[in-house]
């Protein structure tokens, strides 16, 4: 919903379909290639990729997945094309915003302090690493602390957390000093693999540092702005 609402508060038209097929990352990740092409061409059918002008995509592992179509489909005689197409439609949510001029609310959250975690499939798989920051720094009010070590993995890393514990958990608890360590009350990531990891991490340290999605703290900066209007209407 936020994604969409940040979208649409940027005049874009937004087509949602109330029911929509897991990408197929985590199969990809685990082998499952025959699971995974299927994912992708119902995600192909159910998002014609000619009939939009970009796919947005707000989580970081389920992008870096989702560009890749044109490759798990290459050998596909009917779905190769609408791969590529697709391939070249598909964004992730911060970089479609501040290359399209992302406007910035005029309501902010008041004196929040955040700092922000690459998740790994966004910076290094898709190169996706400056828009967050600028679409953070866009919300009056709101303090953009950088994290150390911001893009070191925080141990989740698709299904590494399940099949190499020991080494996930180490991974997790020299994050979660970083993330503390900032002395933010808001941990920024656009990624639900890292999002889960470190909440468990946070919840284990015992530390009401919240975690929110980069477009959510701009879409209720967004959704205040609208208040306000509406008040002095």
């Amino acid at each position: 919903r936020d994604t969409a609402d940040v979208l649409l508060a940027n005049g874009c038209e937004v087509h949602t379909p109330p029911v929509q097929p897991c990408c197929g990352s985590l199969h990809a990740h685990n082998g499952e290639a025959n699971a995974a092409k299927t994912l992708a061409k119902r995600m192909i059918d159910l998002f014609p990729p000619s009939q939009f002008d970009a796919i947005i995509t707000n989580a970081g592992g389920c992008g870096n997945h989702l560009r890749h179509y044109g490759s798990l489909l290459a050998d596909d005689v009917v779905y190769a094309p609408l791969a590529k197409l697709w391939d070249s439609k598909l964004r992730d949510i911060h970089e479609w915003m501040m290359e399209h001029g992302c406007r910035t609310p005029q309501a902010g959250l008041g004196d929040l302090t955040v700092t922000y975690h690459d998740s790994c499939h966004l910076t290094h798989g898709q190169k996706v690493t400056k828009q967050p920051r600028d679409l953070l720094k866009l919300i009056p009010g709101l303090k953009l602390v950088e994290l150390p070590e911001a893009n070191w993995c925080c141990g989740s890393a698709g299904i590494y957390n399940i099949t190499q514990p020991e080494q996930s958990e180490q991974l997790l608890v020299r994050k979660i000093g970083h993330v503390i360590g900032t002395g933010a009350s808001v941990l920024a990531t656009a990624n639900p693999g890292c999002h889960l990891q470190i909440a468990r991490g946070l919840r284990q340290a015992g530390s009401p540092i919240s975690l929110l999605q980069p477009v959510t703290l701009l879409a209720r900066a967004y959704r205040k702005e609208k208040m306000a209007e509406s008040m002095t209407a």
